[in-house]
């Protein structure tokens, strides 16, 4: 069965607009990325100062410090912004966020996630909804 023009450009457009959001939302995300590392940072408790200048964001194709948490270093996929804590010289941010045997937990990174999930979420999802919209516009 032989396909029409107007079909081949529907799908031509389908495609676009597949590929749209992901150029797009990138500004979104970076700026969702800051908000939450800001919140972790102004949670975080204060002794020295490490572990809060060690609360890093890595945009998409960047790679995550060396021993940071979660999970240790990392690229970031094309559409994916990571928070994490901790560095080489800062290894001890789950023992903040969770606490130990002999030190109370001070959780600063979960609580600051679930603070702004809903904002951060409504702005990336407005971010894909209007670049759809534009591509599909066109």
């Amino acid at each position: 069965m032989a396909r029409s023009a107007q079909l081949d450009r529907l799908l031509a457009k389908m495609e676009a607009a597949k590929r749209a959001p992901r150029e797009a939302i990138r500004p979104a995300l970076m700026q969702s990325g800051h908000e939450l590392a800001d919140l972790m940072r102004t949670l975080a408790p204060v002794d020295t100062g490490a572990l809060k200048a060690s609360i890093i964001v890595t945009g998409p194709g960047q790679t995550t410090p060396p021993y940071s948490q979660p999970g240790g270093s990392r690229v970031a996929g094309e559409t994916e912004v990571l928070i994490t804590a901790g560095d080489a010289d800062t290894r001890y941010p789950h023992l903040v966020e969770h606490g130990t045997a002999e030190a109370e937990a001070q959780p600063f990174f979960w609580p600051s996630y679930r603070l702004l999930r809903q904002r951060l979420l409504g702005r990336i999802k407005r971010a894909v909804a209007k670049a759809v919209r534009e591509e599909l516009g066109r």
